[in-house]
């Protein structure tokens, strides 16, 4: 799987990132920074990872999203490819319009850094068919501002077409409506989530929970 990873001023996921993509796929992913204009030929995934881009100035992803590389990034998305938003990357997949919602300050107004549990809703994306549909497991948050918010009509659409991929198990700290974890967009290849899996992706390191989300999409690619 060819991968690329983009980097933006604040981002400090990209190392964890490419770690599980490597030791999903034995490759190492291409580090892009933001001010690029065009992708490389040939990828098959594009990875936003955590951090605190532009300082979270404004509202969280608002500044990254207009940064020169997202334009090929949606040009990516629209000709179908795999777009990964992991924390402050799902801020900027929702501030640039590849995913419906936004990212609200949690309920508590508290940053959050703690282990969450996730639920997955769907086993038939790129980014879940290594999972079982309703099985639980383990991921790091990390976030101010992961409060998932929409208005009633987006989300009966996303819980009608099924675009849910992730709810919170258990207490929703966050407050995110619905104990929405993670949403992806209509045909699946673009997905958004909180919860940070890389940080589970090494038994030395807390454990491997996270992993199928890289081997899923690894062996998708290569089917």
């Amino acid at each position: 799987m060819n991968a690329a990873i983009i980097t933006f001023p604040g981002t400090n996921r990209e190392r964890d990132m490419a770690l599980a993509l490597r030791a999903a796929t034995g490759r190492r992913p291409t580090m892009l920074w933001h001010r690029e204009t065009a992708l490389p030929s040939g990828l098959d995934l594009v990875v936003l990872p955590g951090g605190f881009s532009y300082g979270d100035y404004l509202r969280c992803g608002a500044m990254a999203a207009q940064s020169p590389i997202m334009a090929a990034v949606r040009d990516f998305a629209a000709r179908g490819g795999h777009v990964l938003g992991v924390c402050n990357g799902f801020q900027m997949l929702t501030e640039a319009g590849l995913l419906p919602g936004a990212l609200l300050r949690n309920a508590s107004l508290r940053f959050l850094a703690m282990d969450c549990v996730m639920r997955v809703e769907r086993a038939d994306t790129p980014y879940t068919a290594h999972f079982q549909r309703g099985a639980t497991f383990r991921a790091t948050m990390a976030h101010g501002d992961g409060n998932y918010f929409c208005d009633a009509e987006t989300l009966a659409r996303l819980e009608g077409e099924g675009r849910v991929v992730f709810r919170y198990e258990g207490e929703n700290r966050n407050g995110s409506i619905d104990a929405i974890a993670g949403i992806c967009s209509a045909n699946a290849r673009v997905l958004g989530l909180m919860p940070h899996p890389e940080n589970c992706v090494d038994p030395l390191v807390g454990g491997t929970e996270g992993l199928p989300i890289f081997t899923s999409i690894a062996a998708h690619v290569a089917a």
